[in-house]
């Protein structure tokens, strides 16, 4: 029986560590729900509809992402795959109180799991008061050899790692400002497959994780892709790790909680939102 940590209030200590940068926020496409007005799809679910809405694939894989994917790449070109990535994430969410307070605490890292744009708009929104760059995953289908972009806050192209005190990072690639997209079975089959020894980690991502714990907010680890990313991307950090998740986790979430020494705070993620939107420099 698989057992971790589950709390049903926010601690302080998440609060007083992500202010003081020894937590780093690692979101994901459920941050989305806290946005006001129109938002891009906001889970696998919804962005297998509004891709299998523009290319006809077989009925069975309609509702699996990264195989219908996989299908428009295969017989309708990777330019296709990556015109309608485009297209779905071309409407950009407002960003919520919660992601103007992580852009604004200069934290020396933020993972972002997923492809809209929210996050980049709130640190460049901070961006008179916070020095931030951006280092994203690449498909090798379009980048091979080369597994990462790296990005100025003016979203320009850098051929070599930037040294900003806060790095945001986009495993699974993003719509801004290159349109670099991980989507398909065989983009992630690449990336999995060197993912053990790190290859595909930044550097910069390497070091600064062993000195942070890291705190899950809008993710679920109800599939393997996120799991193998989150205990690549954990591996060798100084922890402790909380992850909201009000529903109560699946087996295979409860095992991955239980083997990364994640605590669960079973509170709605709105809830947490507000409650570290209170927060203070000063708390």
């Amino acid at each position: 029986m698989s057992t971790f940590d589950t709390l049903n209030e926010l601690p302080d200590a998440v609060a007083e560590g992500l202010q003081a940068g020894t937590l780093a926020p690692y979101l994901g496409a459920g941050l989305l729900s806290l946005c006001e007005g129109p938002t891009p799809p906001a889970d696998p679910l919804a962005l297998a509809a509004v891709l299998t809405a523009k290319v006809s694939v077989p009925g069975k894989i309609k509702n699996r992402l990264t195989a219908a994917a996989q299908f428009i790449e295969n017989f309708k070109h990777r330019k296709t795959l990556v015109k309608a990535m485009s297209e779905a994430y071309a409407l950009s969410a407002t960003p919520s109180p919660l992601h103007h307070w992580l852009a604004s605490l200069r934290a020396p890292l933020i993972v972002d799991t997923w492809y809209d744009d929210t996050v980049r708009r709130a640190l460049a929104a901070a961006s008179d008061h916070v020095d931030w760059a951006e280092v994203q995953g690449l498909s090798q289908s379009e980048h091979f050899g080369t597994w990462l972009g790296w990005y100025d806050a003016q979203g320009q192209g850098q051929p070599d790692p930037i040294e900003a005190p806060t790095l945001l990072y986009k495993p699974w690639g993003g719509h801004a400002p290159a349109a670099n997209f991980l989507i398909s079975d065989s983009d992630f089959v690449e990336v999995l497959t060197e993912i053990d020894i790190q290859t595909p980690i930044p550097g910069p991502v390497q070091q600064r994780r062993a000195k942070l714990g890291f705190v899950f907010l809008g993710c679920r680890f109800n599939d393997q892709l996120p799991r193998a990313f989150a205990r690549q991307i954990m591996k060798r950090s100084a922890g402790p790790h909380y992850a909201v998740l009000p529903e109560p986790p699946t087996r295979m979430e409860a095992r991955f909680l239980a083997e990364q020494g994640i605590t669960r705070i079973a509170l709605p993620l709105h809830a947490v939102a507000e409650a570290l939107t209170r927060a203070t420099a000063t708390a």
